[in-house]
C-alpha cells in the first residue's frame, strides 16, 4: 500500500524528544503512555507507514534508561473488565503485557492498583502478583480528586499512597486500558519524590489527537470517530493560544482537566512547569506525514470503518444509538459517505446483481473482488477463493475445492455437530485448501497468496461469524459490514 508516514524518521525524532524531555526535569521524568505500546493498529491504518509496534520499538532505544510501571484498576478487576480487541480480562492482560516487555529486555519494575479501597478481588490479585515475586503496590480513592487539591496534595492524599520504588530516570505509565489511573499514579509519584527531595517531572506521549495538523483533518477527526463511545472531543488548546498565540490541538479531557493539574503542580513545586496541555505532550508523529494525501485517504476510509462497526454493534445491543449518530456527524465533517469506501459500494452491486448476500476486496493493486453466498460457501469464504485464485493467476472458472469434498464437511457439521449453517466458513476453507494442497499444484499457489491479503479492505453486506472475524483479523484484512444479522436458509444436504 501507499505509504503517508515516515516511521524511521518517527523512531529517532519521538526518542530524541523524550530523552531532551528526562534533561529539562534533570532527575526524573514519569511518561503517561497512552493508547497501545505494541499492535497500535488504530495509528497504523490512519498514517500508513507507521508500524504498530513503532512505540515499543521507540521504547527499545531507551530501555537502559526506563522501567515500566503497569496500572490497574481495583474497579476493573472487581467487574472483571475485558479488553475488547483480545477478549481478555484487564488483570490476565496484566500479565501478557509484563511478559511481552520483559521479553523485549524492558524492565517492567512494579503493578499498581489504583482507586482501591479494601475490594477483596484486587487483594486476592494483589497476593497473586506478590506469589509470581512482583512489586504491587496501591494506590487509594481520594475524596474529592481531582478537584480537591488541598486534600490531594497532602499526607491524607497523594500521601496516603504507597510510594512506587523506581531506579531509573524514565519511568512509562501504562495500563491494559483507558481509566486505569495514569495519570494519578504519575502525579502521586511526583509528589512523593518531591517529598524525598527529588523534582520528577511529568510528561504525556498521545498519539492522537496530532496537536501540530489541523482541528478538522481527517487524521484526528478518525480519532474522535475511534474514540466516540468515550465522547472525547478535539479542541484548540485555549491555554496554549493564550499564552504563546499558535493554535494547537488536543482534546476536552486534558482541557477541561489542566486547570486541576495546574493547581496540583503549585501544590507540589510551588509552580507549574507547563503553560498548557500541549506542553505536557511529546507526541512528534505529526512531523512524520509525509503524503498528506495518503493519510487523509487512509483516515476517511477509517472513520467509515468505525461507523459500520458502530452500527453493528448498536443491531447486537453492545452500543448505543449516540455513537452512531456522532460518527455520522463526524462523516460529514469529513464530507465523506459510505460510498466513498468502494468495496461497500461493489459488495452492494453483487448483492442486488445474485439476489443473496456478497463481499467485496479491495486488493493492493486497486483492483476489486467480490463473491457471494452459495449452497455450498458463506460469501467470506468464496471471497478469499476468488481473491487468491486471482493473486495466484488461476482461472476463476476453476474449482480449487471439489463439491464432493465440501459436502461430507457439511454434512458432518449438521447431522453430527448439529450446526444450523452448512455453509463453509473461511476457517474451513483454508483447511480444505492446506490438505488438497499435498497434491494440487493450484492449492499450494493459491495458499502461498495469503500473505498479500494483509492490509486489504473487505466489506460484506451481513455481519460476518465469529470465525469470519477472527480469520480476517489473523490475515490482516480491514472489514465493514453492513448491519444485517446473518438468516440461515435451508440448504438441500444429500444423505
Amino acid at each position: 500500500m501507499n505509504q503517508g508516514f515516515d516511521n524511521d524518521l518517527y523512531l529517532k525524532i519521538q526518542s530524541q524528544h523524550i530523552k531532551e524531555r528526562i534533561a529539562h526535569f534533570g532527575d526524573k521524568l514519569y511518561l503517561e503512555f497512552g493508547g497501545k505500546l505494541f499492535d497500535d493498529f488504530h495509528a497504523s491504518r490512519v498514517l500508513p507507514g507507521f508500524e504498530p509496534d513503532s512505540k515499543l520499538k521507540m521504547l527499545m532505544q531507551l530501555k537502559d534508561d526506563a522501567e515500566i510501571v503497569i496500572v490497574i484498576s481495583a474497579r476493573d478487576i472487581e467487574k472483571n473488565k475485558v479488553r475488547g480487541d483480545l477478549g481478555i480480562t484487564y488483570d490476565v492482560d496484566v500479565l501478557r503485557l509484563r511478559d511481552e516487555f520483559m521479553k523485549k529486555g524492558l524492565m517492567v519494575s512494579s503493578v499498581v492498583i489504583t482507586h482501591f479501597n479494601g475490594q477483596s478481588s484486587a487483594t486476592t490479585y494483589r497476593e497473586r502478583l506478590e506469589r509470581l515475586g512482583i512489586n504491587v503496590y496501591y494506590h487509594y480513592i481520594i475524596e474529592g480528586y481531582p478537584t480537591n487539591v488541598d486534600l490531594i496534595c497532602s499526607d491524607d492524599g497523594f500521601g496516603k499512597n504507597e510510594f512506587v520504588k523506581t531506579s531509573r530516570p524514565l519511568v512509562i505509565a501504562t495500563a491494559p486500558g483507558p481509566g486505569s489511573g495514569k495519570m494519578a499514579v504519575c502525579l502521586s509519584q511526583l509528589y512523593g519524590e518531591n517529598k524525598r527531595g527529588v523534582k520528577a517531572g511529568y510528561a504525556k506521549f498521545e498519539t492522537f489527537p496530532i496537536w501540530n495538523i489541523p482541528l478538522k483533518h481527517a487524521v484526528n477527526i478518525a480519532y474522535e470517530a475511534a474514540t466516540a463511545d468515550l465522547n472525547d472531543v478535539n479542541m484548540i488548546d485555549p491555554f496554549h493560544l493564550e499564552a504563546y498565540g499558535k493554535t494547537t490541538v488536543n482534546y476536552n479531557r486534558d482541557i477541561e482537566i489542566f486547570p486541576v493539574l495546574n493547581a496540583i503542580f503549585e501544590g507540589i513545586y510551588g509552580e507549574n512547569p507547563y503553560k498548557s496541555p500541549t506542553d505536557m505532550g511529546v507526541n512528534m508523529a505529526g512531523f512524520c506525514i509525509k503524503d498528506d494525501a495518503v493519510c487523509t485517504k487512509a483516515s476517511n476510509d477509517e472513520i467509515i470503518r468505525r461507523y459500520y462497526t458502530a452500527l453493528c454493534n448498536f443491531a447486537e445491543g453492545k452500543s448505543s444509538e449516540n455513537e452512531v449518530n456522532k460518527i455520522a456527524l463526524l462523516m460529514k465533517q469529513a464530507k465523506i459517505t459510505t460510498e466513498d469506501r468502494r468495496t461497500t459500494v461493489a459488495a452492494k452491486q453483487r448483492k442486488d446483481l445474485e439476489n443473496a448476500h456478497a463481499a467485496a476486496i479491495e486488493l493492493e493493486d486497486g483492483n476489486i473482488i467480490t463473491a457471494h453466498t452459495s449452497d455450498l460457501l458463506g460469501p467470506c469464504a468464496a471471497l478469499i477463493l476468488n481473491a487468491v485464485k486471482y493473486l495466484s493467476g488461476i482461472d476463476h472458472n476453476i474449482k480449487l475445492i471439489p463439491q464432493e469434498m465440501i459436502e461430507p464437511i457439511q454434512k458432518t457439521k449438521v447431522e453430527l455437530l448439529h450446526g444450523h449453517n452448512p455453509r463453509l466458513h473461511t476457517d474451513e476453507v483454508l483447511v480444505a485448501l492446506s490438505m488438497l494442497s499435498l497434491n494440487d499444484e493450484n492449492c499450494r499457489k493459491a495458499l502461498a497468496c495469503l500473505p498479500k491479503l494483509n492490509g486489504c479492505q473487505v466489506h460484506t453486506t451481513v455481519m460476518l461469524s465469529e470465525v469470519d472475524r477472527k480469520i480476517f483479523k489473523k490475515l490482516g484484512i480491514g472489514f465493514t459490514s453492513d448491519p444485517v444479522r446473518k438468516q440461515n436458509k435451508d440448504v438441500k444436504i444429500e444423505k
